[in-house]
């Protein structure tokens, strides 16, 4: 359950846009805010085909390295027709929970070469020299609050390791 939890809101989380920056409420969760952005579609049938929508209203804290429209579109043709079919769930799943990590991070606690676990199992290498990067997604928009964590919209789809 716990497991599943984490599953379930890195997957929401994941649907944060650049539409935060602007007018986001710290009293709705993660999934409610990627929602209203409205330039995250592709996240949330991701979401919702790995099964993960319901948990995310868990209470967190999650920080969620969300990737926008255009990252999904950016894969190569075909990927996410793929991944959302039935048969590759599980690894619809991984690669969700592969943008979350547990408890609240904001822009400022990131030092270079932070390595964070995942809530898939894996860790992502943070750098901020230049930019923010998170392995290699650039940080286009940073701490955009909600009531159970934060969203940090990144411009990649990243991968786990396989």
């Amino acid at each position: 359950m716990f497991r599943r939890t984490f599953l379930s809101v890195g997957a929401a989380a994941l649907m944060a846009t650049q539409a935060f920056a602007g007018g986001h409420s710290a009293t709705k969760t993660i999934l409610e805010t990627a929602v209203e952005a409205g330039n995250f579609t592709t996240l949330a049938a991701a979401v919702e085909a790995a099964g993960l929508t319901e948990t995310l209203s868990g209470e967190g804290p999650f920080t969620v390295f969300a990737p926008t429209d255009d990252a999904f579109a950016a894969l190569p043709e075909g990927t996410v027709e793929t991944l959302l079919k039935p048969e590759n769930k599980d690894q619809l799943v991984s690669i969700l929970t592969y943008h979350v990590v547990a408890g609240k991070v904001m822009s400022g606690d990131l030092s270079n070469g932070l390595e964070a676990a995942t809530v898939e199992g894996s860790n992502i290498t943070i750098m901020t020299e230049g930019g923010v990067m998170v392995n290699d997604a650039t940080v286009t928009t940073a701490d955009i609050e909600a009531s159970n964590g934060v969203i940090h919209v990144i411009d990649k789809v990243i991968m786990p390791p396989m």
